[in-house]
């Protein structure tokens, strides 16, 4: 009987401008998804970063056209650096990570 070959890949990287345990940490997290094709996707909630730093709703992919699939996905390099460049503007409940930051620090002065 062939032994089966087994395949392992990382499908997912978290990036976040808050510390690692920070009890925020959850909710200022981006995700870089991978979607097939050596492609990966910017991701918060159900929105994807586009090439030019905005963010727009991930559609159904029945109604992604090819327009659209190019300006929202990327090599992992470029997501990565996409995703660490948008980290530090993200916004919770209209609290930025520097007020997150702030908080943190006040809470544990230490």
């Amino acid at each position: 009987m062939t032994e089966p070959r087994i395949h392992v890949r990382p499908t997912r990287y978290q990036v976040c401008a808050l510390p690692e345990g920070d009890i925020n940490e959850p909710s200022y997290t981006i995700d870089v998804e991978y979607r097939g094709r050596d492609l990966w996707a910017v991701t918060r909630h159900s929105r994807c970063l586009g090439r030019d730093g905005t963010w727009d709703y991930e559609m159904r992919p029945s109604e992604r056209e090819d327009d659209w699939l190019r300006e929202h996905r990327f090599d992992l390099d470029t997501a990565l650096e996409l995703a660490r460049a948008a980290a530090p503007h993200v916004t919770v409940n209209g609290h930025t990570v520097a007020e997150a930051l702030a908080q943190a620090e006040e809470a544990d002065p230490t």
